[in-house]
């Protein structure tokens, strides 16, 4: 996601990506040595509650180790990467689509339905993305936006045909990169930016809430936001204290070019296992980098704990209840097999607004 993270950039998905949002890499414990519910959250540092105050222009940000400078809230934006929906869908939730001149981010299916009409409303100004799902550098400054905002630092990258944000500096237009990906897709990013993008978390998503926020001065809205979330994932998380900590397999069928041996789509590590571990439960696959993820074959699936799957939808006519007895079928000596047990997410998984909604449906899954 994170981002969060779509897999129809399947080939650079594995080394970058959720979407969308996103496919994120993190070291991590896993299987028996993994810590318990407990220890972890009596070790993590609590966010303080998220507060507004009116923003102040010119406003300067530090954006991947680039000052940028708003003299006042941005009017033509341009969202970049057409396999992301983390930024679309954090303007909607702050009510800041009219600011949008030209959006290339789609994804259609959601786990808040109504989000798949509301951004098929938002202008596209008839971009035409290349081979890399990325919009050509040109469509980019001949719309004269005054924003322009990509998910991923590899998103400014001339090598994929995108405009540089170099260029975007000597043609007066500003640039902006969901910040937890500030490393994603560039090589020479800051100690203190690698550290954020290998530990994406829910946070990471209020992050880009709260960034945006301050940005368009509607800190108010995104205060709430994040304010809301935060005491909802906190209830549930309440709710689950105590139990067992079931053992949770996410996996994305129709991603499955992702996968070197042809199997669906393994979901785990940054984002992926917080939003789990906030569900109380374990990812199966717990800390997992992208490229052993791509490795995985159907004996280590087969071999896995697996209590609850979930079950990702990527594409419109998806069936989770026809995947998951796929999946059931084929690996019938998991406990999720014998006792039916799954739910199904789509880009509430990734980093975005919607991460409730997956704490929520996998903690409900995991009773």
């Amino acid at each position: 996601m994170s981002s969060l993270d779509g897999a129809r950039r399947a080939g650079r998905l594995v080394s970058r990506v959720l979407m969308a949002g996103v496919m994120l890499a993190v070291v991590a414990a896993c299987g028996s040595g993994d810590p318990t519910r407990a220890d972890r959250q009596a070790g993590a540092s609590v966010p303080p509650p998220a507060v507004a105050t009116p923003t102040a222009y010119p406003l300067t940000i530090d954006n991947c180790g680039r000052k940028v400078t708003f003299d006042a809230p941005p009017k033509r934006v341009v969202l970049l990467n057409g396999t992301s929906v983390a930024e679309v869908e954090s303007f909607l939730a702050l009510g800041i689509q009219d600011h949008i001149l030209a959006n290339s981010q789609s994804y259609e299916v959601s786990d808040d339905p109504s989000f798949v009409d509301r951004i098929k409303a938002v202008p596209r100004a008839n971009l035409k993305l290349n081979e890399n799902f990325e919009v050509p550098r040109e469509q980019v400054l001949a719309l004269k936006p005054d924003l322009v905002v990509s998910t991923w630092a590899g998103g400014f990258d001339d090598k994929v045909g995108s405009v540089t944000r170099d260029q975007l500096d000597a043609a007066g237009i500003k640039s902006f990169v969901t910040p937890s990906n500030c490393a994603n897709g560039d090589l020479n990013a800051r100690p203190e930016d690698k550290e954020r993008y290998e530990k994406q978390s829910v946070e990471s998503s209020y992050e880009l809430l709260l960034s945006l926020g301050e940005i368009f001065d509607v800190q108010q809205r995104a205060a709430d936001y994040v304010n809301k979330a935060r005491a909802d994932i906190a209830a549930i998380q309440q709710e689950a204290a105590g139990r067992e900590r079931k053992h949770v397999l996410v996996v994305y069928p129709g991603m499955s070019m992702m996968n070197n041996n042809g199997l669906p789509a393994v979901f785990a590590g940054g984002i992926f296992d917080d939003i789990v571990d906030r569900a109380g439960g374990v990812n199966a696959f717990a800390g997992k980098t992208n490229t052993q993820l791509a490795e995985i074959n159907a004996e280590a699936l087969a071999s896995a704990r697996v209590d609850v799957l979930v079950v990702g939808l990527f594409q419109p006519g998806e069936k989770a209840d026809v995947l998951a007895e796929d999946l059931f079928a084929k690996f019938p000596y998991w406990q999720a097999s014998k006792s039916k047990t799954f739910t199904s997410v789509s880009d509430s998984f990734y980093l975005g607004p919607l991460n409730t909604v997956a704490i929520r449906k996998i903690a409900d899954a995991a009773r």
